[in-house]
């Protein structure tokens, strides 16, 4: 027998197989959510997406969203998404996504545990957006707060049936590819804005 043979059969025996045996299936994954309340979600993701030097702000009603936004947009070139909840919001921007300061989306979830946004791309919500202009602010609705990725997976088992794109997107771009030194904004937005509704 050789060396490899026997290495197989000490592992197979240590197993309790036998040569030729199929695996035993593995079980189907748990997902944890946590048992806390939804009411603890706005605070959280507030907490971990400042965490990572987003910017949030937490208003009542939709209609408290541009005037929350009013000190940031002036004099900007703004582009934003054609999201139904933005014109719920007030929120309107046209200009040519290369040559505009903000891009403004909505979100399809949040995460709270992360304090990531997730963008399910659309005809009305288009990645560009929250990509290429140097500062990206989301406006979501409270109602769209998820605990985590598990809950995500939850509602979303099969993303690629539903969009060509989910992009999950945690505070500013930033990588540390050269030298190790932390850099923002090289491959997205440099500052990133949340704007959570409560009302909505």
């Amino acid at each position: 027998m050789s060396s490899r043979a026997a290495i197989l059969q000490n592992m197979r025996t240590a197993l309790g197989r036998t040569a030729g045996q199929a695996a035993t299936p593995l079980p189907a994954p748990v997902l944890r959510i946590p048992i806390s309340g939804r009411d603890a979600f706005t605070s959280l993701f507030v907490q971990k997406f400042e965490k990572l030097n987003g910017k949030a702000f937490v208003v009542r009603e939709p209609a408290d969203v541009l005037p929350a936004l009013a000190a940031i947009l002036e004099g900007k070139r703004v582009i934003a998404s054609k999201a139904p909840f933005l014109e719920t919001c007030g929120i309107t921007g046209e200009c040519a996504c290369a040559t505009a300061d903000i891009g403004i989306t909505s979100v399809d979830y949040a995460l709270a545990e992360t304090g990531t946004f997730v963008m399910l791309a659309s005809p009305k919500e288009a990645r560009m957006i929250s990509l290429l202009p140097p500062v990206h602010i989301a406006i979501i609705p409270r109602t769209r707060m998820l605990a985590n990725l598990d809950e995500l997976l939850g509602i979303l088992p099969l993303p690629a049936e539903q969009t060509s794109s989910m992009v999950l997107i945690t505070g500013p771009s930033r990588t540390a590819d050269i030298e190790q030194i932390l850099v923002r904004g090289v491959h997205g937005p440099g500052e990133v804005y949340a704007v959570i509704v409560e009302n909505a």
